[in-house]
């Protein structure tokens, strides 16, 4: 384990050039600050996606019924975070346009609570290179506050353009 997975305290890693972007395969990239569900953002994203569960939207139901006796944020509401926390954790200072190609393999492994503290480790797993840019993998763990497990764990797929100008 490197010096930087053992840090708890959230840093970011400016990558100068795209092209040096290989030269980071394997290692951590950054650590995001604590992020916390509440249960409006829980409402929130329940309202849009029209998935409104009492275990997610109904404190009382929840706290009657729930085993965990709390409302649990959706998961694809969790994983929506992956772009925050790879925003946060990471700048690559020469790039023109990037974008957010799609997910590989996601694993949901324990569930957020409302009130959670959560936050995002991330490791680059993998680059190709793209016509004028490139493609590249990252590992997003979504680490819960207090928690051994994590709450998610997702291959994290971005595709970015060098700047011509720069």
């Amino acid at each position: 384990m490197s010096e930087a997975q053992l840090t708890d305290k959230a840093y970011s890693t400016e990558i100068p050039h795209l092209s040096d972007l290989k030269n980071y395969v394997g290692k951590e990239l950054g650590l995001s600050a604590w992020f916390t569900i509440t249960q409006d953002q829980i409402n929130t994203f329940a309202k849009t996606t029209e998935d409104d569960q009492w275990i997610h939207t109904d404190p009382e139901m929840a706290a009657t019924h729930s085993p965990f006796k709390k409302t649990i944020a959706h998961g694809f509401l969790v994983l929506s975070l992956a772009s925050k926390f790879c925003f946060e954790t990471y700048t690559i200072t020469d790039i023109s346009m990037g974008l957010n190609y799609g997910l590989d393999k996601v694993r949901f492994i324990n569930p957020v609570l409302v009130d959670s503290l959560l936050r995002g480790r991330v490791s680059l797993l993998s680059t190709n290179d793209v016509t004028g840019g490139v493609r590249y993998k990252m590992k997003v763990t979504f680490e819960l506050k207090g928690q051994e497990k994590p709450a998610c764990v997702a291959e994290f797929i971005a595709q970015a353009y060098a700047d011509s100008t720069k």
